[in-house]
């Protein structure tokens, strides 16, 4: 735990509830973003005037980079899948690198194209979904942890994030390759954060929720944003994020996190069925 003396790790936190919904060009109001800076409350952060009401997916990704080209240091929690699972690796036969994996989805699930929508791909309208798919039981390691978590490839279900995921991984590719973005992807680059420059992670606001309360007025998706930017900025007060930067795993569990991806605060407390993922 810190002390008073010891000053928090960021300066500013960034809670991020994605939508896979419709096109990355579409005013889409599941899309929500809250910002909290230092120890002030989190508030939401509104797209920039102009004919859209509320953020599309595109405007969050410009909006991100020249965001983290900024100097005060960062950490963005946002709940989509980063990653997919080793057997997704081993079917497609990708290289254990998660550049690899982003180039390869890219190529193949093109959900950056101003007019393709997730369910464009799904159902052969575009792209290759037929010969790069998942399956929907199929579920990532830390996703085996998590009461109620759902895997990557589970669409149309309640909770789901296969659309968030599958919309969302360009975007995250895009952000990583712009050019004067330092940011450090939890625990993909590695599972302990650099002491500069800002880090990305992956977040499951249902670990928190009911934490704080609801402000009278606010929506599901921006109490979720909300939510996520609230606990980064308390647990970086508390030396509880440093903590879950650190979860207790073995070495071949983070071996395979360092792949497939991580959900920021799963520890160990539930072994998984090991039988569903293999390493080496």
């Amino acid at each position: 735990m810190r002390t008073d003396q010891q000053p928090p790790d960021y300066a500013r936190y960034l809670g991020i509830d994605y939508s896979g919904a419709e096109t990355p060009t579409s005013s889409l109001s599941r899309l929500r973003v809250y910002l909290a800076l230092g120890r002030e409350e989190p508030r939401e952060v509104k797209p920039p005037p102009g004919p859209k009401r509320y953020w599309t997916r595109r405007g969050l990704a410009e909006y991100l980079i020249a965001f983290l080209r900024e100097s005060p240091r960062t950490v963005v929690g946002m709940d989509h899948g980063f990653s997919l699972l080793l057997a997704y690796f081993d079917d497609h036969k990708i290289k254990y690198d998660w550049d690899s994996l982003l180039g390869y989805f890219l190529a193949h699930w093109p959900t950056h194209e101003d007019s393709v929508w997730v369910d464009h791909i799904r159902f052969g309208l575009s792209g290759q979904k037929e010969q790069r798919t998942g399956d929907s039981k199929w579920r990532r390691l830390c996703e085996l942890r998590v009461k109620g978590a759902k895997s990557v490839f589970h669409f149309d279900c309640q909770g789901s994030v296969a659309k968030s995921t599958h919309a969302g991984l360009p975007w995250l590719k895009l952000l990583r390759s712009s050019k004067g973005v330092n940011a450090h992807f939890w625990p993909l680059d590695g599972w302990e954060p650099p002491p500069v420059g800002h880090t990305v992670t992956e977040v499951y606001p249902s670990l928190w929720r009911g934490r704080y309360s609801v402000q009278e007025g606010r929506t599901a998706d921006q109490q979720d944003a909300y939510t996520v930017a609230k606990w980064l900025q308390e647990a970086d007060g508390s030396g509880e994020l440093q903590n879950a930067f650190a979860p207790d795993t073995s070495l071949k569990e983070r071996m395979v996190g360092r792949i497939e991806g991580w959900i920021l605060g799963v520890g160990s407390n539930t072994r998984p069925n090991t039988a569903l993922w293999t390493i080496g």
